[in-house]
C-alpha cells in the first residue's frame, strides 16, 4: 500500500499548489489527478494582484508573468474605468494568462520539490480512522494521515464525505473559444453588453485570443453541441456589433456555470479546497485565485499538523479563515453576473450608474480594486492588535524583500527598530513589530519594540516549534 503524509486529490492549480506548500515544508505529498494526461488549454485565465504577491512568497512569479499580458485598467461598465494601478502593490495589475501556464509553473516546482503525481487514477472511497485516512483508488489503496480534495466542482471527495454543496445554476450558457482576430479591439480587456447577453476577448500574447459568450439566443443548446466559429461571431456581432474578425477556434467549450459554497471545508482528517470548495460565475476571474489562496493558507498549517506543532485550533482555522471568503467571492461574481446578464435595461441602468458613482470617489475606488484583487482580503483577529489578520504588504528589510524572505515557508518576525530574531524594516508603518505568517498574513503585531521572549510567545501560539522567527 502507498503510503504519504498528505495525500492531494487533483491536479489542478490549487493541487498544485498545496503540494508544493507541504513538500517545501518536509512533509511527504503524493498527488492523485484523475486526467491520465495533462492538458494543455483551460478555462481559467485571470491571475490576480494578491494571487501574483503570493506566488511572489515562493519565486514563482517572474515565470508567470512571462506567460501572460499585463492589464493595468477595466472598465466594468461603459464610462466607467478602475485603474488596477491605484493598489498598493507590487503588481497592480491583472495578468492574462491560459490556467495551463500556470499549471505548468507550479507543476515544474512541484517536481523540483519532489512531489509524486500520480496521473490516470480516480478516488472511489475514502475510510477514515484515528491515525489517517484510507483511499481506495482505481489503481489500489492508498494511506495518508491527511487528504485534501482539490477535485474541482464535481468532487469525488466532496461526495464521499457528504458535504452539501448548495447554490444554484446559473441559466445562461457560457461560450468559449480560443481564436486568432484580425480586427482586435484596442482595449486589451474588451467587454460588451446589452439584453442579448455578454461578451468578452482577451488577448493571451502569443497572437491567440480568448472568446467569452453568455448568448441568451443559445440557452437550449445542448451542452454536448460543439461551438463554431459562426456561432460565436454571431454572438459578437449582435451583442457588440462586430465579430472582431474571428478566426477558426483552436478549442472551444460550452458549459453552465453554478454559484455553490460546501457547507464545510474539513471533515475530520479530510480538507476540501478550491472548486471542491466552491463554484461560481467567472465573471472577475476569481476562481483559480481562490483555489490557491486557499492552498496557500492550508498548506503550511498541514504542515504544522503533520510535525506535530500545531496547537489544537490551528487547523479548523482553516475553514474559519477562508469559508468567509469563499462567501464574499460567491456574493462578488453572483453580483456580476446579475450586472451583466440581467434582462431589466432600467435595473441595468441604474446598477451602471452606480458602479459609476463609487469609481468617482478614491475610497469607493480602491475599495472596489481591492476586493477585486484579493488584496483587501483579511481574516478573523486572532488577538487584539487591529492588524492581525491582514495581509501584510512587501517591505524593504535590511537590503533585500520582506516576501523574498517568505520563500522558504517559515514566519518572519519584521520591526522598525533593531530587535535579536527580527528583521529591521523602516518602512513598517503602523505597528512597531509584527510576525507574518508563512502566507503572508499577519500573525501579531505590537505598539511597542518588543523582546525577543515577546517574539517567542507570539511564535508559540501559532506553532509549538520554538523560536523559528528570520533573522
Amino acid at each position: 500500500m502507498n503510503s504519504a503524509d498528505v495525500i492531494v486529490v487533483g491536479a489542478g492549480p490549487t493541487g498544485l499548489a498545496l503540494a508544493c506548500e507541504l513538500a517545501l515544508a518536509g512533509v511527504r505529498c503524493r498527488v492523485l489527478e484523475r486526467r491520465a494526461e495533462e492538458p494543455n488549454i483551460t478555462r481559467a485565465f485571470a491571475v490576480h494582484a494578491r494571487t501574483l504577491e503570493l506566488l511572489d512568497a515562493r519565486g514563482m512569479a517572474d515565470d508567470v508573468l512571462l506567460r501572460g499580458v499585463r492589464i493595468e485598467n477595466l472598465a466594468p461598465v461603459p464610462g466607467a474605468s478602475l485603474d488596477l494601478e491605484i493598489l498598493d502593490s507590487r503588481y497592480p495589475m491583472l495578468l492574462i494568462a491560459p490556467q495551463s501556464a500556470t499549471e505548468r509553473v507550479l507543476q515544474a516546482r512541484a517536481k523540483r520539490l519532489g512531489v509524486e503525481i500520480v496521473r490516470g487514477v480516480e478516488v472511489v472511497a475514502l475510510e477514515e480512522d484515528a491515525d489517517g485516512v484510507t483511499v481506495q483508488t482505481t489503481g489500489a489503496a492508498e494511506r495518508a494521515r491527511y487528504v485534501v480534495g482539490c477535485d474541482g466542482s464535481r468532487s469525488a471527495v466532496r461526495r464521499l464525505l457528504g458535504v452539501p454543496f448548495a447554490g444554484k445554476q446559473y441559466e445562461t450558457h457560457i461560450l468559449l473559444a480560443d481564436v486568432q482576430l484580425s480586427e482586435p479591439p484596442e482595449e486589451a480587456m474588451f467587454a460588451r453588453t446589452n439584453t442579448e447577453g455578454a461578451v468578452i476577448s482577451v488577448p493571451f500574447g502569443d497572437g491567440w485570443f480568448r472568446v467569452i459568450a453568455w448568448d441568451r439566443a443559445r440557452e437550449r443548446a445542448p451542452l454536448t453541441e460543439p461551438v463554431t466559429r459562426a456561432e460565436m461571431a454571431d454572438a459578437f456581432r449582435r451583442i457588440a456589433g462586430g465579430d472582431l474578425g474571428m478566426g477558426e477556434p483552436r478549442w472551444t467549450t460550452r458549459f453552465l456555470s453554478e454559484r455553490r459554497q460546501a457547507a464545510r471545508y474539513r471533515v475530520g482528517r479530510v480538507f476540501l479546497a478550491g472548486d471542491a470548495a466552491h463554484v461560481h460565475s467567472p465573471l472577475g476571474g476569481q476562481g483559480m485565485n481562490t483555489g490557491i489562496q486557499d492552498a496557500m493558507n492550508l498548506g503550511w498549517k498541514l504542515a504544522e499538523a503533520v510535525h506535530g506543532t500545531a496547537p489544537e485550533w490551528l487547523l479548523d482555522s482553516y475553514e474559519g479563515e477562508r469559508h468567509p471568503v469563499g462567501e464574499q467571492v460567491l456574493r462578488l461574481t453572483d453580483m456580476f453576473n446579475r450586472l451583466v446578464l440581467g434582462q431589466s435595461r432600467i435595473r441595468n441602468a441604474l446598477q451602471a450608474t452606480a458602479i459609476r458613482t463609487i469609481l468617482r470617489f478614491h475610497r469607493s475606488r480602491l475599495a472596489m480594486a481591492e476586493r477585486m484583487s484579493g488584496i483587501g482580503i483579511r481574516y478573523p483577529r486572532r488577538g487584539g492588535h487591529a492588524w492581525v489578520g491582514r495581509r501584510m504588504p512587501d517591505l524593504d528589510c535590511e537590503g533585500t524583500r520582506l516576501y523574498e524572505l517568505l520563500r522558504d515557508g517559515r514566519f518572519v518576525a519584521v520591526a522598525r527598530e533593531a530587535v535579536p530574531g527580527a528583521v529591521t524594516s523602516a518602512q513598517l508603518t503602523g505597528p512597531a513589530a509584527v510576525l507574518v505568517r508563512p502566507d503572508g498574513y499577519v500573525a501579531w503585531a505590537s505598539d511597542r519594540t518588543p523582546t525577543p521572549a515577546d517574539l517567542d510567545a507570539a511564535l508559540g501560539e501559532w506553532s509549538h516549534t520554538g523560536a523559528r522567527a528570520a533573522s
